[in-house]
């Protein structure tokens, strides 16, 4: 309730002029924020995600059509009776949000609803997301999973690097912008790894390391072999994978052999290393000096979010009210004519 406050408390973006201009024969050419129109969500777990993606969509202009999943069916047919009463109350349209059944039949139509249903946007684990990517006839914005790094650079204060990534780990593992990998300049690593595989035990962490990663490791403290396949696992658990790098570009070629393009950290006292990562990684998030776990709509500032989109084409990152906007050309004349 509280988020859907701070949404309804945010400017409309309908109806906003992003950019104006007259040309030579006096035609005023505008281009304004529109809806997207219908939105459809296929989401997993959280009965949050109905209430945060009706409110988004709603400010925006849109209708939404929400397919949750059946381990949260009660909790998500009850939350839409309460949206649609205080929509109608509220003077919406009817059928501006809908509940479907959390079936396979339900997605898959959906899925094939184009000419219906203008955007569609998969929220949950990475099988749910390709499933609708490859399967999907609407336009999809894919909100991806989220193997985020956290790199700990040559010049990196290594208390405050310990301290970001313990919260980018363990403050709540079990979401797409939690840490699941950290890299280490070796530079640092004498100094670092210890402490950091000592503290990352004590809250129950599994750390899977390469083999100077398990040298390092104090002694009575097990270090896993990591394979290929742990460092490009999303956990979404008490389990991270580590390595030693020897610079920076070897940090950015990890990063980009194995991250999924949703947030990358890096903990530098370095003003030109936090540039040259922030410029050579490709992701939707870089923080410098920060936790991942800021990558949020919530904690950026937009209220709630609809997802995280980790690809490049109209929305990258925290999917917000502009995000579920699209914008149309409004040319305003006085019977020009064209020769």
């Amino acid at each position: 309730a509280r988020g859907v406050r701070e949404v309804a408390a945010l400017p409309d973006p309908v109806g906003t002029v992003l950019e104006a201009w007259t040309l030579p024969n006096g035609l005023r050419v505008e281009k304004r924020r529109v809806p997207l129109g219908v939105v459809g969500v296929i989401y997993e777990g959280r009965p949050n995600v109905t209430v945060d993606a009706a409110a988004l969509a709603v400010k925006a202009g849109n209708a939404v059509l929400l397919r949750g999943s059946r381990l949260a069916e009660r909790s998500n047919a009850a939350l839409v009776r309460v949206l649609q009463e205080a929509g109608a109350k509220a003077g919406l349209p009817e059928g501006a949000v809908q509940g479907l059944s959390p079936t396979r039949e339900a997605a898959r139509a959906l899925m094939r609803a184009r000419g219906l249903v203008d955007l569609l946007i998969p929220r949950g684990g990475a099988d749910l997301i390709e499933t609708v990517v490859r399967e999907s006839q609407v336009p999809v914005i894919e909100t991806g999973i989220g193997n985020c790094h956290v790199y700990v650079d040559a010049a990196a204060d290594l208390d405050k690097a310990l301290r970001i990534l313990l919260n980018a780990k363990v403050q709540r593992p079990g979401v797409c912008n939690a840490a699941e990998s950290f890299l280490v300049h070796r530079e640092v690593a004498a100094a670092f790894l210890p402490r950091a595989l000592e503290v990352l035990a004590a809250h129950g962490v599994v750390v899977y390391g390469d083999e100077e990663t398990r040298r390092l490791a104090p002694a009575g403290l097990s270090v896993l072999p990591a394979t290929e396949e742990e460092y490009r696992a999303e956990f979404l658990d008490l389990k991270i994978a580590a390595r030693v790098v020897g610079s920076l570009e070897e940090a950015v070629d990890h990063i980009a052999t194995y991250g999924s393009r949703h947030t990358e950290a890096i903990v530098s006292e370095d003003p030109e290393a936090a540039r040259r990562f922030a410029e050579a990684v490709d992701a939707a998030v870089v923080m410098v000096n920060a936790s991942t776990r800021f990558t949020d709509g919530g904690e950026f500032g937009m209220g709630a979010e609809i997802g995280i989109s980790t690809q490049k084409l109209h929305a990258r990152g925290p999917m917000a009210l502009p995000e579920l906007t699209t914008y149309k050309f409004v040319v305003l004349g006085s019977g020009q004519v064209r020769e």
